[in-house]
């Protein structure tokens, strides 16, 4: 009996021990998930001085949708000067930058080997122009020919026609014998026959000898124009100026050797000058011909407009060119550069924040709002853009301040703590 009452004593022992253990272990438990619990939902904070950084205040203003670029001014027309004939450079008689008149010698190239096959090609084509001449001669020779020939059986005819005639008389008179007669009548019959064929033939060989001449005339005119387009091809060594104006990158060197179809410079005509400009591709298909735009020259704001969109994409840009709008003349300079701003779209008045470089690590999704000594993230939807400012379509109201700097050393940070 008294064995029992021990053994159930020590169990009741054991489940105090238990009991104790596990009040002293439920606040310690309690107090480290306390502080795991506050660590996990606590933000993540960062200490920046103010110095650091830049605070820019959102603002209810007009937001127009505009872009700038550079463009530089180039005449409306020009023409580039081509080496027709290569060779090397002899003389040069004028200095880039001059102003030329249309046909005025610029430059003179050397090239005794074009020389001379110009000059074996002269002397064939004249060769030919005096073998061609030579045949038309033989065949008026051959005509005259025939004309003699033609000359003497008609004279021959007359002399058989008029022994006919009298011995006609004769036999008739029965004192020209039968013989003589006959004779006589078969002279004159084969005479005259003779006289018929030879003038059908010399009627034929004249007509064949006309068609020929026209041929051969036909055939020296064309030979005659290879000859002047040949002569006209040897002054190809003097370059001229193709047009009147202003010479423009024309830097021949003495003795250097250019090729065929080689250009050496340009002549702009200044009868006035256009804009080109190089624009990312981001922009293709926000801009169109007859957009408006302005420049600033010589402290007055001028108006111009797009005139031509190479859609064309080279190394991620394409080419724009544009027109002065106005009609006042404008002392410009080829290759002036200008800061051309165009307008995409009409003003609107909406909430806008000033650019900054935070755009490159949020990509316009999140901002940090400042407050007081405080500074904490917030999503926000940020719109179209233009040089200077956002368009803010949510997170943000006006009055609000924001950080514009850069959030590289900030992107894991939720809260920032401005000293």
């Amino acid at each position: 009996m008294v064995d029992k009452s021990s053994t159930m004593d020590t169990v009741i022992k054991g489940k105090t021990n238990k009991n104790k253990y596990l009040l002293i272990a439920l606040p310690i438990i309690l107090v480290i998930g306390y502080f795991v619990f506050t660590s996990a939902t606590k933000k993540r904070s960062l200490n920046v001085k103010k110095v650091e950084i830049t605070i820019k205040t959102v603002e209810n203003s007009f937001f127009e949708d505009f872009m700038s670029f550079q463009a530089k001014a180039v005449p409306l027309n020009s023409m580039l000067i081509n080496i027709i004939e290569g060779g090397a450079v002899q003389e040069i008689f004028v200095e880039n930058g001059d102003m030329v008149i249309k046909g005025q010698p610029l430059a003179r190239l050397y090239n005794p080997n074009a020389e001379l096959a110009y000059m074996q090609q002269e002397t064939a084509i004249i060769e030919q122009i005096n073998n061609l001449n030579k045949a038309k001669l033989d065949l008026r020779n051959q005509e005259l020919n025939l004309e003699k020939d033609l000359i003497a059986i008609e004279h021959d005819y007359l002399d058989a026609k008029n022994l006919f005639d009298l011995n006609k008389k004769l036999f008739e008179q029965e004192i020209l014998s039968k013989n003589e007669w006959e004779k006589t009548l078969e002279n004159y019959r084969f005479q005259k026959e003779r006289m018929n064929i030879i003038k059908q033939s010399v009627k034929k060989e004249k007509l064949a000898n006309q068609i020929q001449i026209v041929q051969l005339n036909q055939s020296i005119g064309i030979i005659n124009k290879s000859l002047g387009i040949l002569r006209m091809n040897k002054k190809n060594f003097l370059i001229t100026a193709p047009i009147s104006g202003r010479l423009s990158s024309f830097e021949p060197i003495l003795g250097k050797t250019y090729a065929q179809n080689t250009s050496i410079g340009s002549i702009d005509d200044r009868k006035g000058y256009k804009l080109i400009a190089d624009i990312d591709e981001f922009y293709l298909d926000r801009i169109a011909e007859k957009q408006k735009g302005t420049v600033d020259f010589e402290n007055k704001v001028i108006e111009v407009q797009i005139t031509k969109v190479i859609p064309e994409i080279k190394n991620g840009r394409f080419q724009v060119e544009l027109d002065f709008v106005s009609s006042e003349k404008l002392d410009l300079k080829q290759g002036l550069s200008f800061g051309v701003k165009l307008n995409l779209s009409e003003k609107i008045k909406t909430v806008v924040l000033s650019k900054g470089s935070f755009y490159e690590e949020t990509n316009g999704k999140w901002i940090f709002v400042a407050n007081g000594n405080k500074a904490e993230r917030r999503p926000v939807k940020l719109g179209r853009e233009n040089p200077l400012y956002y368009e803010v379509l949510g997170g943000l109201k006006a009055g609000e301040k924001v950080i514009t700097s850069s959030y590289k050393d900030y992107k894991q940070a939720e809260i920032l703590n401005l000293e």
